[in-house]
């Protein structure tokens, strides 16, 4: 019988959080995913050297971006202010470099509370969680509006994988349709950088992300 792949989470919850980031630690599929991100954002001309982060978790990936790309400036975006006290307490290293904002990114208004000048948008393990391919285009239109010509937009999430016989959480969707929706926001040169934890037969919820890049 086909299997249901998702998760629920309580992210406003404290203890819940500090479980949470405590499970999560980055494992070294997950420090791949990172290093691809830190890869394009160091490896290209950013028209702006500020990067925002939707989602920022734990600050797994701002820590290790922080440290490698020391030009860089760094925003991290959250909905839960207790994921934010857990940033800031691990990137206090970075603190001159860091502003952590605190928005929904369910709500139409988030682009105004993040710097109006940016460079590249990140994010990894969050936009499934908002429910859906609508919710996502939306999102995208957003960073579309956000980025400058020439800035990137990289995402790692989970996604459904070609070939599966599970069901998965709506927001969980497949690469293609992510470069569908990217290309129908204005974004060009939408592609798929890496899959990683592929599996088909018996997924977890924590298998099955890819990192998807596109530059406005």
């Amino acid at each position: 019988m086909p299997k249901y792949v998702g998760a629920d989470h309580e992210f406003h919850d404290e203890a819940f959080v500090q479980g949470w980031a405590d499970r999560f630690v980055p494992t070294p599929e997950r420090l791949e995913l990172f290093d691809t991100i830190i890869g394009r954002v160091a490896g290209g001309p950013l028209p702006v050297r500020h990067v925002v982060e939707l989602g920022i978790g734990p600050g797994y990936l701002a820590e290790r971006l922080l440290g490698a790309i020391p030009d860089v400036t760094y925003e991290g975006v959250d909905f839960s202010a207790p994921m934010l006290e857990i940033a800031a307490r691990r990137l206090h290293a970075f603190a001159d470099r860091l502003r952590c904002t605190r928005a929904d990114l369910l709500r139409d208004d988030w682009r105004e509370q993040v710097a109006p000048r940016v460079g590249a948008v990140v994010s990894t393990w969050a936009l499934h969680d908002l429910g859906g391919e609508a919710v996502t285009r939306s999102v995208y239109a957003a960073c579309r509006a956000l980025l400058p010509a020439g800035g990137i937009l990289l995402n790692g999430d989970f996604v459904k994988p070609d070939g599966t016989v599970h069901d998965y959480e709506p927001g969980r969707f497949p690469v293609s349709r992510h470069l569908e929706l990217l290309r129908e926001v204005g974004f060009r040169d939408a592609r798929c950088l890496v899959f990683l934890e592929r599996e088909l037969d018996d997924p977890t919820s924590a298998q099955n992300y890819a990192c998807i890049e596109a530059v406005a």
